[in-house]
């Protein structure tokens, strides 16, 4: 799915013909994606809950390839109008998370899964760019072919990828045990969840907005990043710097599935959301104090905020649900924090764009950094209040 999504945040777009406005080209391109996604994440709230199984697999590959049309849209159209394609590329693809962690959710093993996909999503991020830019760079194709040639790359993986999916036994009756049955989640029900969760629900999605903005931020405006700290012609310092990302994020979520009361497991997550976000901000201050290299930097601010970020992906929702012990679905509460999440994201590219006009993306990319990390903590940590004092009934629900 990377492959569809990530590859054009590769290119600068710098000087494009037929694009005459305040708003940077980029910061456009971005935005019209992010708002795809964001919209999609809305439908995601309804879709994904009550979608049945059976239909996942043909749904994701279905999805994509719409996506893949919609790059091709974005090369054939000229400026300014090729910024529309990238709403249509966003829009289907929001919806393909929540489709490939149904696979996976209500497991004894959902945190190594979800562990494993997550790590997936944070190397794939880069490693696209990399791909993209060797397209650009040793192959000579242009900016604005190079996002559906890099994707029709992946159609054969894709296809393999998908087809593992569809072959996975469902949980077993152990797993049910453990973790709570899952099964589609109606309008009532979703309404009655969030009216005794709400308030909890209401500070973890905040905090996700501020992870999630960033996120977007150094994701999408890496090689703006990369370019102010001097490794702007490096191609593979971004599959170089997001390896080492994942397997220190994801080291550290990984010991999850050692905690077996899920009231307790979802506790522990909201220390190592909060650990992430400490070590967000302070990695960020030693970099300023000359303490720390670039490289450094990126990859150990890099893990804080995915240490932050990858729970409210996977493991976070999925131990709230067991937690509680209600007949349902995950999915519909990751999309109701993602659907705020990317509206958080825009806001960002907006206040970039208009806000911080004077400062460069280096300048920007770290100021925003502590914003996110002290609010952040603080948001987690009056969340982690709100579970601890649920009534005994749900304190105390065990898994097996």
């Amino acid at each position: 799915m990377y492959a569809f999504r990530k590859p054009f945040s590769v290119a600068l777009f710098i000087h494009v013909p037929g694009w005459h406005f305040a708003l940077d080209y980029k910061i456009a391109l971005v935005l019209a994606q992010v708002l795809g996604y964001a919209a999609s994440k809305l439908i995601g709230v309804k879709l994904i809950a009550e979608i049945n199984p059976n239909r996942r697999a043909g749904l994701i590959f279905k999805l994509i390839a719409l996506s893949w049309l919609a790059l091709l849209l974005f090369a054939i159209l000229p400026a300014p109008w090729n910024v529309a394609a990238m709403f249509l590329n966003g829009l289907p693809l929001g919806l393909i998370w929540g489709l490939v962690f149904g696979f996976m959710e209500g497991r004894r093993t959902s945190e190594v899964l979800g562990a494993i996909v997550c790590a997936s999503f944070i190397v794939s991020s880069g490693a696209v760019k990399s791909v993209g830019k060797l397209l650009m760079d040793v192959w000579h194709v242009s900016p604005f072919w190079m996002p559906a040639a890099t994707g029709a790359l992946f159609f054969p993986l894709l296809a393999v990828a998908v087809w593992g999916l569809s072959i996975l036994p469902p949980p077993s009756s152990d797993d049910e045990l453990a973790r709570v049955r899952r099964a589609p989640m109606g309008r009532v029900a979703r309404a009655a969840f969030l009216t005794r969760y709400g308030l909890g629900i209401a500070l973890l999605v905040v905090s996700y907005v501020l992870t999630t903005a960033l996120r977007d931020f150094r994701d999408n405006f890496a090689a703006e990043i990369w370019t102010a700290l001097g490794f702007g012609h490096a191609a593979a310092v971004f599959t170089a710097s997001e390896v080492p990302v994942a397997i220190l994020a994801l080291s550290v979520l990984g010991v999850i599935i050692a905690v077996k009361d899920n009231v307790r497991a979802l506790l522990v997550i909201h220390g190592v959301v909060f650990a992430g976000l400490l070590l967000l901000g302070l990695s960020t201050l030693a970099y300023q104090a000359g303490l720390l290299s670039p490289l450094a930097w990126m990859i150990l601010s890099g893990a804080g905020l995915y240490m932050a970020y990858v729970p409210f992906n996977a493991m976070l929702f999925d131990r709230l649900i067991a937690a509680s012990g209600t007949v349902g679905t995950a999915g519909f509460l990751i999309y109701v924090a993602d659907a705020s999440g990317y509206l958080g994201s825009c806001a960002l590219l907006i206040w970039r764009n208009f806000g911080m006009v004077k400062l460069d993306w280096l300048q920007a990319f770290t100021l925003s950094t502590y914003g996110t990390s002290v609010l952040g903590m603080v948001l987690v940590g009056l969340s982690a209040v709100f579970f601890l004092r649920q009534p005994s009934e749900m304190r105390v629900t065990k898994s097996s």
